[in-house]
Order: structure tokens, then C-alpha cells, then sequence
């Protein structure tokens, strides 16, 4: 899956790192694009030395690089970098590519990195007020939060709790396929709602976009997603035996039962949903 980078390891403490010519900084645009280098399917990121100017429009004053970068996390000995304000880039080998491009483009730990990254920049993007007095956030100074100066208010990055589901029925898994987004194989999917348990959510899920029953609950595995700013939670479970797939047109565009050797999986082993996928297909579960 997209976090499984061992040996290498994700340092997401928080620290307020000053950023170095060597250190990676990464620039998302307005459509949530990242800026990026690419060498046959590898990532190539810009370092702060690739960079030829740093401005923020939304200040009448001029930034120093201190006031215009935040530290996100370093991977292995490497630090990562956002820049909060428009770059010019020196280098021109560098092209914008979607957070989906990047999924079908690129391999390696590095697109752990720009998940993380774009998770982060999309929360800084969508926190630019405070809530509760509509004063300007700052940046922290002891924890990955935005303060509010004028009444004190803290706020957190944002992860959505999520389910992904294997619904087993003798030897079939039901396989799904969304109507709209992604076009490969997927399982059932879904956000938990308020005042609900993951396992509730499970079984609401299943409900409204299959109208299958289900029975057995267990916990698979977990992953961080990024893409969408979640944490994905995989639970396998068993179908009641008379339960008759009902599909949620306006949701999915294919719901069946599969046996095992005819499930097809997705193109890369990124996601929590492909590795259900194969483990059920190898017989694993």
C-alpha cells in the first residue's frame, strides 16, 4: 500500500525547521496541482534552490523565506517543505500534475510524500480565517495546529474517518465500480457519519449502495489517503444468505459477485481497497 515504504520512514513530528537550499519545497496551484520533475516514473522534487523568488500577494509587506515556508515532514534524512506564497521556478523541467496522475504516473515512496503533502496544503488552503471571530490564522508555535490571535481559538488538521469494505458471499467478494471518478475495480466505500461507530458505518454503507445484509464484522487493516484527507479502515464481511445485490444507481455503475480468479485488480498496489482485493483472491482470507 501507498504508506508501506519500509526501510524508509515518514517523520511527521512537528518542528520549526528553517528551510536550506537542499530541502525540498513543494508548490500546489489553485486547482490542487502539484509542481513536480519526473525522470522515466520517478519523482523529482524542487529544492529551495531551484526557487528564483518567493512573493505572497496577500501581503503588502515582503516575506522572508521563514514567513513564506512551512515544514511539513522529512522522509528518511529528506525535508519537505510548502510554500504558502506564489514561486517562480529557475529550473523549466517541472509540469503541475493532478493528485490522480501522480497515483497512474509515478511509483515509489515518494507518492506516500505527495499524498501527505497535499493533505496538508489542502487544510492550510481551507483555513485561512478563524471560525468563531473571522480573525486571520497564524501558524502555531509549538504544535501542527492554526491559531487564531484575536480570541484564541486552535484548530487541527482535518482527517476524515472512512470504511472500505469486502463483502464475502460463499467464494465471491462483491465488487464494485464507481459512476463517476474512478474507473477500476473498488469495494463498497464510505464516510462515517456523526454519532456512528466504524462498524455501524459498515453496515450502513453496504446497505445503501448494495442493499446486501451482512453478518461477521472484522477488522482488516487501516491506511492513510491523503488524496481525499482520510483514514481509510478495511473491515471484511460475511453476506446473509438471502441477500440480493440492489444497487445504488446514482452511486455505482456495477455491483457483483466475483469468484476469486476472476477478480480484476487495480493497475498499482496502492490503495488499501487493492490489497483487499488480492488477499481475498489469493485465498488469503
Amino acid at each position: 500500500m501507498i504508506q508501506d515504504i519500509y526501510p524508509s520512514r515518514l517523520y511527521n513530528e512537528f518542528h520549526k525547521y528553517e528551510i536550506s537550499d537542499n530541502d525540498y519545497l513543494l508548490m500546489f496551484n489553485e486547482e490542487g496541482k502539484i509542481l513536480l520533475g519526473k525522470k522515466e516514473n520517478e519523482v523529482i522534487f524542487p529544492c529551495k534552490a531551484d526557487m528564483c523568488h518567493i512573493n505572497d500577494h496577500n501581503s503588502t509587506e515582503s516575506n522572508s523565506d521563514k514567513e513564506s515556508v512551512v515544514y511539513l515532514f522529512s522522509l528518511d534524512d529528506k525535508r519537505f517543505f510548502l510554500a504558502t506564497s506564489d514561486i517562480e521556478i529557475a529550473k523549466k523541467n517541472y509540469s503541475y500534475y493532478t493528485m490522480r496522475e501522480v497515483r497512474d504516473v509515478f511509483s515509489g515512496k515518494e507518492v506516500f510524500a505527495v499524498f501527505t503533502a497535499f493533505h496538508l496544503w489542502k487544510w492550510y488552503r481551507d483555513n485561512i480565517y478563524c471560525g468563531k471571530c473571522k480573525g486571520k490564522l497564524v501558524f502555531h508555535d509549538k504544535e501542527r495546529a492554526l491559531a487564531c490571535p484575536d480570541c484564541g481559538n486552535v484548530i487541527y488538521p482535518r482527517i476524515n474517518p472512512a470504511v472500505i469494505v469486502g463483502v464475502i458471499k460463499d467464494d465471491s467478494l462483491l465488487i464494485t465500480k464507481y459512476r463517476r471518478g474512478y474507473a477500476h475495480s473498488a469495494l463498497v466505500a464510505g464516510f462515517t457519519e456523526i454519532g456512528e461507530t466504524l462498524e455501524e458505518t459498515v453496515i450502513r454503507e453496504v446497505m445503501e449502495e448494495t442493499g446486501v445484509k451482512i453478518k461477521n464484522i472484522r477488522y482488516y487493516k487501516s491506511q492513510p489517503w491523503g488524496m481525499a484527507q482520510d483514514i481509510l479502515v478495511g473491515f471484511y464481511c460475511e453476506a446473509e444468505e438471502d441477500s440480493v445485490i440492489h444497487m445504488d444507481e446514482n452511486e455505482l455503475k456495477y455491483a457483483e459477485w466475483v469468484k476469486r480468479e476472476d477478480i480484476i485488480l487495480q493497475p498499482n498496489n496502492l490503495s488499501l481497497t487493492n490489497e483487499m482485493m488480492r488477499m481475498f483472491k489469493e485465498n488469503k482470507i
